[in-house]
């Protein structure tokens, strides 16, 4: 087998652990396989050379590209005397992983926050009568999953904003509690 032949092979099946990783997350796996691809290669790409390095078609490539392009993980570039577009990667990781994690992970924390809060309210409300103890008692457990979506916001936001965490906080709901 030729080298160059080996080198694709292997840039295909990195290219594939990556898309199947970001697929995990949620994103699409083209996704990540056009962004391998863009990072291992170094150089800044055409559409055209993605498609046909990834044997993709031109329009999964323009997907990809654009929502990578949203993600700020691939920028688009010109080159002097050409009229095409080329594509080239982000390549400070954490920059992007803390995009995402910013973005869209500390998002939903604060949805579902909103959500434990109403709920939260709603309970106190209805907590009267014969039914007290047992939405006490539903209170009570809403309120632990409140405090770990507050101490998993503290966590991310403490990645985001100083690239450290501290795991102290967290430790707090791994000991078991005696009664």
């Amino acid at each position: 087998m030729e080298a160059g032949t080996r080198e694709q092979d292997l840039l295909h099946e990195v290219a594939d652990g990556v898309g199947a990783l970001m697929e995990f997350w949620g994103f699409k796996r083209v996704m990540g396989r056009v962004w391998t691809l863009l990072y291992l290669r170094g150089d800044a790409l055409s559409a055209a050379e993605l498609c046909e390095q990834l044997s993709i078609s031109s329009g999964a490539a323009s997907m990809a590209l654009s929502e990578l392009e949203h993600w700020a993980v691939v920028r688009r570039i010109r080159r002097q005397g050409d009229r095409r577009e080329y594509f080239e990667a982000e390549t400070d990781i954490w920059k992007m992983i803390s995009r995402v994690l910013r973005e869209r992970e500390l998002q939903q924390i604060d949805r579902v926050l909103e959500v434990f809060d109403r709920a939260r309210e709603k309970l106190r409300a209805m907590a009267t009568g014969s039914e007290r103890n047992r939405l006490e008692e539903m209170l009570e457990r809403l309120g632990k999953l409140s405090d770990l979506a507050r101490v998993g916001r503290g966590l991310l936001i403490a990645m985001v904003q100083q690239g450290r965490v501290d795991l102290g906080p967290l430790m707090r709901f791994a000991r078991p509690r005696r009664t």
